[in-house]
């Protein structure tokens, strides 16, 4: 199993209010943003307990495996992310993005070069629309990164 952590208050809101959002996410409603994502999503389930989602099922790859982590990781009101299969993603590196982080600053931390922004840029679409818009406590696949 592997479970990775994320900043429960600071996620994409898919709620229409406050109140809402105080609640879980609905299974359905992290469905359809996966899917307005266009992440494929074949031989994958979903589970909300709480602030905990468990995603269950072989993915098609390792890596739609970990943009789906990190896409319903990344919702507001969603604290935690379990998998039941972690064989496909146990070199999965993440970094959660502190106050001041850029892609660059983040590209040499874990990839030795600052000019390297883009791969990781590239490795989190389609969550990230552009490299400069990250926030605080958002959580960011790192490719062939080291931890």
């Amino acid at each position: 199993m592997g479970l990775w952590n994320f900043v429960k208050d600071a996620g994409k809101s898919l709620f229409g209010s406050k109140a809402e959002a105080a609640e879980a996410p609905k299974e359905e409603v992290l469905k359809s943003e996966l899917k307005g994502l266009g992440l494929n999503t074949d031989g994958i389930d979903l589970k909300v307990e709480g602030d905990k989602v468990t995603v269950s099922g072989k993915a098609v790859d390792a890596a739609t495996k970990e943009k789906i982590i990190l896409a319903v990781g990344n919702v507001d009101g969603v604290a935690n992310v379990e998998t039941d299969h972690d064989d496909d993603t146990t070199e999965a590196v993440f970094h959660t993005v502190a106050k001041g982080d850029t892609l660059s600053a983040i590209a040499k931390k874990y990839l030795g070069n600052a000019n390297r922004f883009n791969e990781i840029f590239e490795a989190n679409k389609p969550m990230l629309t552009h490299p400069d818009k990250i926030y605080p406590g958002q959580v960011l696949r790192i490719p062939g990164g080291k931890a």
